[in-house]
């Protein structure tokens, strides 16, 4: 009865952490500081390998990449390898995440309208 207890209450602060530090990165991609909030969902998922991390570290990951695809400050040259690479970090954490899937098609899709080789 008492491992149990103790085994719940365990779970329930490990949860309660896992909110935290999502809450956190949530209000730093909002303020678009993106790679702070990669920064801190990776150091927790290696350790917590929470799947609610997993699922905010992979929306990070794309929403990073949506801010490099369409900022048209930079040049094609490098907003799109470093989108492409953002996207790709997002599968890594969510296999089959759409967004990600449509914007690697749309990215590989550009490149190959040019005849030139898709970054790796």
């Amino acid at each position: 009865m008492r491992v149990t207890r103790l085994i719940s209450t365990i779970c329930l602060a490990v949860s309660l952490l896992a909110e935290d530090v999502t809450a956190k990165a949530k209000a730093l991609m909002k303020e678009k500081k993106f790679d702070e909030a990669i920064k801190l969902l990776e150091e927790d998922y290696a350790k917590s390998k929470s799947a609610a991390v997993k699922t905010v570290l992979a929306d990070a990951h794309v929403a990073n990449g949506n801010s490099l695809m369409y900022n048209e400050a930079l040049p094609p040259m490098r907003k799109y390898p470093a989108a492409l690479r953002e996207f790709r970090a997002a599968l890594k954490y969510d296999g089959e995440n759409k967004k990600a899937k449509a914007n690697i098609d749309t990215i590989e899709s550009i490149y190959k309208s040019m005849g030139r080789p898709v970054p790796q």
